[in-house]
């Protein structure tokens, strides 16, 4: 059996020309038209140029970064403004910046006014000045002041201090050549008020250990303790607030009590309930107390001005039992009340001994009169009169913290 040759699958030369005799397709007949003329371009060059060209026209040119931390945005922020506000930011600006420059200088002459008045008065410390209206820079251009209000503590008037003087001036004109050469002003009015306060009274009345306090709108009550000959007496009295004058306040002292214990009262004075007198209460022991009651009916004088009959006198001396009968009567428990002993302890100091009174305290007691009483009490004072212009007091009221004096005046002028 013959074995089959194998196919050749080489194509020889001669096969290209069978095969395109045959009509059948090349690719490298395609390969070699591309050769042979200009290019044309395809749909996907077409495509891929023009997106190429977009790009191109969309990206930006190219440039080093800018690495400053949030410079570009706040520059852009600002630029983006409009300018109608960025001048309104600038006024504020402005305007804040005036406010404050004026306020310095008001500051300043505030400072500068409080010396020279500190000065000028011989206070012992500065008042304060404080200087109205807006701006200040302004009036001052005009050498007018709307108002100043000065206020000056611890002003000596009399035996007191006034706690508070305050006094606004209004329309102020200056004589001035700017800030720093101010020489004076002219006040056509002010107004204020004056302080008495009870706090400084009861510090500068108290050696006597006596306290004010108020009572009523123009009354003051004084209530403490009075030394006398090595004893201390409640003291009791009243002050009553007025006017006096146009700068003056006078007050007039009632009620002046000094007790001595519960033994006896002495009231400074000439009248009949005046004087040293007997304690309801040690007029009613004199019942039980039969060697007081002796004592004081041993005293002709005493007996006389009691208006006790002598007869009734003697039996009572006599017998305990009637001496005992008149002194616990009602009518000998008044009577013994009117009587004044303070002229009588003189000549009698064994009797006011036996009655536990002290004859030295009482001999002290009959100089400490009304008017030596009164003035210890007194809160008179008076406003100091100026040189020029007119001060005068309008009304005066006492109040829980003092006494309340409303002043105004016309016509000051100051420096010069």
């Amino acid at each position: 059996m013959r074995t089959p040759h194998r196919m050749d699958t080489h194509h020889r030369p001669d096969d290209r020309s069978d095969d395109r005799s045959e009509g059948r397709h090349n690719p490298y007949d395609e390969l070699g038209a591309l050769d042979d003329g200009p290019l044309e371009s395809t749909p996907l060059e077409e495509f891929l140029g023009e997106d190429a060209e977009q790009r191109d026209e969309q990206e930006p040119e190219w440039s080093p970064p800018d690495h400053r931390r949030g410079g570009r945005r706040k520059k852009n922020r600002f630029a983006g403004l409009p300018l109608a506000l960025k001048a309104v930011v600038a006024l504020l600006v402005l305007a804040a910046f005036l406010a404050l420059g004026d306020r310095w200088a008001v500051l300043y002459a505030e400072h500068r006014a409080a010396d020279t008045l500190k000065d000028r008065l011989d206070l012992a410390a500065a008042p304060e000045v404080e200087i109205g209206g807006f701006p200040f820079l302004t009036q001052l251009a005009e050498k007018r002041l709307d108002s100043v209000k000065v206020t000056v503590p611890d002003v000596a008037a009399d035996r007191v201090s006034l706690a508070k003087v305050s006094a606004t001036a209004h329309d102020i004109r200056l004589d001035a050549d700017g800030l720093t050469s101010v020489r004076g002003a002219d006040i056509p009015r002010f107004d204020g008020d004056v302080l008495l306060s009870f706090e400084d009274l009861n510090r500068e009345l108290g050696a006597s250990q006596v306290t004010f306090t108020g009572e009523g709108r123009d009354r003051v009550r004084a209530d403490g303790t009075l030394p006398v000959a090595g004893h201390d007496l409640r003291l009791r009295a009243e002050a009553r607030i007025q006017r006096q004058g146009e700068r003056g306040i006078a007050t007039e002292i009632g009620g002046m009590r000094l007790d001595i214990g519960d033994l006896a009262t002495y009231r400074p004075g000439t009248r009949a309930s005046e004087g040293l007198h007997l304690t309801p209460k040690a007029s009613a022991d004199l019942a039980r107390e039969t060697q007081k009651a002796r004592a004081l009916l041993s005293v002709p004088a005493i007996v006389q001005r009691m208006g006790v009959p002598e007869t009734t006198v003697s039996e009572a001396l006599a017998d305990d039992g009637k001496l005992t009968e008149l002194t616990g009567s009602p009518r000998f428990a008044r009577q013994a009340e009117r009587l004044n002993l303070i002229d009588l302890a003189l000549s009698n100091p064994d009797v006011m001994r036996r009655l536990g009174l002290d004859p030295g305290l009482l001999d002290e007691l009959s100089r400490l009169t009304r008017p030596v009483l009164a003035d210890r009490l007194a809160l008179a004072f008076e406003l100091p009169k100026p040189e020029q212009g007119d001060v005068r007091l309008q009304d005066v009221r006492v109040e829980e913290d003092g006494i309340r004096v409303r002043v105004s005046g016309s016509g000051l002028s100051v420096g010069g």
